[in-house]
C-alpha cells in the first residue's frame, strides 16, 4: 500500500467545478464525494454507504443531505445518518466520515487527516493572487499517470526547462548554469538560478516584448507535500538591483497544486498570476503555451513512471541538479514518519 501525508491540505477540485451535485473524487487513495450546500459551502464525505458500501456519489442529493441510491439511508453534510427508511432507530455507527474543506485561490482544499488538526490558516496562499495590480488566469486540472512525487521532482528542477521546454519556457543558453537549493523551515524548499545576458524565452518573446537580451530567473518554491509555485521572469540585462526589482520586469507565478490520487495517478491544478494585464485573447494564447509546456512534462513523467515499474538490476544515479528533489523527498518522508505511518513510494534513494 502506498502511503501519503494525511495531515495536509490537498486541492480536491476547482471551486468552479463544485455545484449542488454529487461530485466524486479520489484523493490519497480514498474515495470522497463533494457537493455545495444551500449555504454555498462545500461538504465532503467518504464515498461509501456504511450499509452495503454503495458509493454515495451514485445516490441523490436531497436538500443538503445525500440519500443512498440502494436503500435510501440518508446522511447530512457532517456524515450523520438522519434517516433509515422503515427503521425509526438509527444506530450510532450509521455514519460516514466527513472531511474539512476550505476554499482559497479558486480551489476547494480538503484535509485528509485528523480533523482536529485541520487549521484553515495552513492552506497555501499567494499574496499576489489577491493584489489588484496583478492578474490571475486559471488553467486546467491536468491528469498525470505517475506518482505525485515524480511531478514534485519536476517542480523542484529548474534545469529541465533548457531541454524539455525549448518552444515555451526555456532555451539552450541555460544548459550549464548551476542550480542552487535552500531548505526553509520544516516543509519548504526553494530551488533557483539566474541566467544572465541571454535571449528571452519563447513565452516572453511573444508576450514580454523584449528587444534585446535579458537576465532571467527561476525560483521554484515547494511546500510539502504537494504545492509548487514557480516565480519566473525577465528583466533588462545589466540591472545591478535586479534581485529586488524583479517586479519591474515581466514576472509570472506559475502555481501547481497537486492532488495525489493514488500511487499511479495525480492531478495538477495549475494557475498563473502575472504582473502585467492581458486581454481575453492574449490570456487564452498564454494558456495554450502553458498547456504545451505542461503536456511536455506529462509525456516525460509518464514514461519515467512506466520505466520505474519495470524490474532492473541497477539503481538510477544522482546528479548535482537532483539536490532539490532529494531534499524534497526526504521532507515528505519526515512528514509521513511524524504521523507514525511507514513510507512507501517516497524514497530519496
Amino acid at each position: 500500500m502506498d502511503e501519503f501525508v494525511r495531515n495536509a491540505w490537498y486541492p480536491a477540485a476547482w471551486s468552479r467545478d463544485i455545484a449542488a451535485a454529487l461530485t466524486p473524487r479520489r484523493i490519497v487513495g480514498e474515495q470522497v464525494v463533494l457537493y455545495r450546500t444551500s449555504a454555498g459551502t462545500i461538504a465532503a464525505l467518504e464515498d461509501a454507504c456504511p450499509h452495503r458500501l454503495m458509493p454515495l456519489s451514485m445516490g441523490r442529493l436531497k436538500d443538503d443531505a445525500i440519500e443512498c441510491g440502494y436503500h435510501g439511508m440518508t446522511f447530512d453534510c457532517a456524515g450523520r445518518c438522519v434517516r433509515i427508511p422503515g427503521q425509526p432507530h438509527i444506530p450510532a455507527q450509521a455514519r460516514v466520515r466527513s472531511y474539512p474543506v476550505v476554499e482559497k485561490l479558486g480551489l476547494a482544499w480538503i484535509w485528509m487527516g485528523d480533523p482536529a488538526l485541520a487549521d484553515a490558516s495552513g492552506v497555501y496562499d499567494l499574496p499576489q493572487f489577491h493584489d489588484a495590480s496583478w492578474s490571475t488566469v486559471e488553467g486546467d486540472a491536468l491528469a498525470f499517470n505517475c506518482h505525485y512525487l515524480n511531478l514534485a521532482d519536476n517542480l523542484c528542477d529548474p534545469a529541465h526547462v533548457s531541454f524539455v521546454h525549448l518552444s515555451t519556457l526555456g532555451s539552450s543558453s541555460g544548459e550549464d548554469v548551476p542550480v542552487h537549493t535552500e531548505k526553509q523551515g520544516a516543509n519548504k524548499l526553494v530551488t533557483w538560478r539566474w541566467i544572465d545576458d541571454s535571449p528571452a524565452i519563447p513565452l516572453f518573446q511573444k508576450f514580454g516584448k523584449f528587444s534585446g537580451n535579458v537576465d532571467r530567473w527561476h525560483y521554484y518554491h515547494y511546500t510539502a507535500p504537494s504545492t509548487a509555485v514557480i516565480d519566473f521572469g525577465s528583466i533588462a540585462t545589466g540591472n545591478p538591483s535586479r534581485e529586488t526589482e524583479r517586479d519591474s520586469g515581466v514576472r509570472i507565478y506559475a502555481c501547481h497544486f497537486i492532488t495525489p490520487v493514488d500511487a499511479d495517478t495525480c492531478i495538477d491544478h495549475w494557475v498563473f498570476v502575472k504582473n502585467f494585464p492581458t486581454d481575453a485573447a492574449t490570456s487564452q494564447a498564454m494558456i495554450e503555451q502553458f498547456r504545451i509546456a505542461f503536456n511536455e512534462d506529462k509525456v516525460i513523467l509518464e514514461a519515467i513512471h512506466h520505466n520505474e515499474k519495470r524490474p532492473r538490476s541497477w539503481r538510477p544515479i544522482k546528479l548535482a541538479i537532483d539536490a532539490g528533489a532529494v531534499r524534497m523527498r526526504r521532507m515528505v518522508e519526515d512528514m509521513i514518519a511524524a504521523e507514525g505511518t511507514p513510507t512507501s513510494g517516497a524514497s530519496a534513494a
